[in-house]
């Protein structure tokens, strides 16, 4: 890295996705570390698809968002698309002033417990948790090879979902099922979301005025996808999903915690295949399971309008969510902060609102006036005798990942 290389890519890639945003990592937060300056942002979607659309908005020069479509075959035609919109910008991925490029993966395992410079050895290990993250690894993959190809001499590092949960202890992260099974098929709770828990976590300490270390917080990261972590000193103790990212809340599309017994019922009495059960707890159950939509915005309106399915499914939301503010409570013994963060838990009051309801003797509640406000930045929605915090924190993974690259390369 030169000394004059402040610049990370991060990259996230999907199936058929890829999204971009390239930071300036040079400008530092109050607390010291990078605060990051976006200089791009994007997204190329339908990658293999006659119709692929790529999406670039150059912030550097305050230009306006450019759409282009058009066949885009692969990760590597995605990755040289961005390369050509950037370069527009005189922000091209040839300048000497980019460090490194930071990949999100989803799975990391135990082996990873912390960003990792990727090597031939590590991208082998990456793959060898496919069998565990089939819907992501892969795509993770074809992004850092396409990565590699095009910029070998570059830094690439790898920044795991399931990193920051790696620090529960035996007792949280173990199933109760045969020891040898469980250790020969790595079968335990890994937790996702972990950059947004991470990042989440540490900007409620900094709202709180206080050190990571010397606060305990529940984080409900709640959007599509949505999972909970109890967070002590900084370290996560619990979080809600496990194995693969089904377990835990109700989700848009997922089930969440279900008993076990229900697929053998399903195979048994409904003869459905494995794949009919896995489509069905994955992408056909959650709230769109429950009334058909998992839009928070749109079964909002419906309960206005007085659909008794959508308030159904509200309430099972809601109760799921109470549930886990509770167990984590008692896993942590004391509570300074309850912090929802991402797409629903940054947007939707009245589910902050319908959370925290009834939970005042736990030392918990919501100002109406203080949650109905929007805004981007971190801000307290409990009244001022609450003796736990309760928080909007907009999460930014994409700044941790710049984060946790640029420290490595410059370590």
């Amino acid at each position: 890295m030169t000394a004059t290389a402040s610049r990370v890519l991060v990259l996230n890639s999907g199936s058929s996705s890829l999204k971009y945003q390239l930071l300036d990592m040079q400008t530092e937060s109050i607390n010291g570390s990078p605060a990051g300056t976006r200089l791009a942002v994007g997204l190329v979607e339908r990658i293999g698809e006659e119709t692929s659309r790529l999406a670039h908005t150059p912030l550097a020069t305050g230009g306006a968002k450019r759409e282009t479509e058009g066949p885009i075959a692969d990760h590597k035609a995605a990755l040289k698309a961005v390369a050509t919109e950037l370069s527009a910008d005189g922000l091209g991925l040839d300048s000497p002033e980019l460090a490194a490029i930071g990949h999100r993966v989803v799975h990391g395992g135990l082996k990873f417990s912390a960003p990792t410079v990727i090597d031939d050895e590590v991208l082998t290990e990456i793959e060898r948790l496919v069998p565990v993250a089939p819907l992501h690894n892969p795509a993770n993959i074809t992004g850092i090879r396409t990565a590699r190809a095009l910029r070998p001499d570059l830094p690439q590092v790898a920044v795991f979902d399931t990193a920051f949960h790696t620090t529960m202890p035996e007792y949280a992260a173990r199933y109760a099922i045969d020891v040898e099974t469980a250790d020969a098929h790595r079968i335990r709770r890994y937790g996702f979301h972990g950059t947004s828990h991470a990042y989440v976590s540490r900007k409620t300490a900094e709202l709180l005025g206080k050190a990571p270390e010397d606060i305990n917080v529940i984080v409900l990261h709640l959007g599509n996808g949505a999972s909970a972590s109890a967070v002590a000193g900084g370290r996560c103790v619990d979080t809600s999903m496990g194995l693969t990212p089904l377990e835990g809340l109700v989700m848009g599309t997922r089930s969440g915690d279900i008993d076990p017994a229900v697929t053998f019922h399903l195979k048994r009495v409904a003869g459905m295949s494995e794949d009919e059960v896995d489509v069905l707890l994955n992408k056909k159950s959650g709230l769109v399971g429950l009334c058909g939509d998992n839009d928070m915005r749109e079964i909002r309106r419906r309960i206005d309008e007085g659909d008794t399915q959508a308030k159904l499914a509200f309430d099972i939301y809601i109760h799921r969510l109470k549930k886990y503010i509770g167990a984590y409570s008692a896993v942590l013994g004391r509570v300074d902060a309850v912090a929802f963060t991402a797409g629903v838990g940054e947007n939707a009051a009245p589910v902050r609102a319908a959370a925290i309801d009834g939970l005042e003797e736990m030392g918990m509640a919501v100002d109406a006036s203080l949650n109905a406000v929007r805004g981007d930045e971190p801000r307290l929605i409990s009244p001022e005798y609450a003796r736990v915090a309760v928080a909007v924190v907009p999460t930014d993974e994409e700044l941790e990942i710049a984060q946790q690259t640029y420290a490595l390369v410059n370590a």
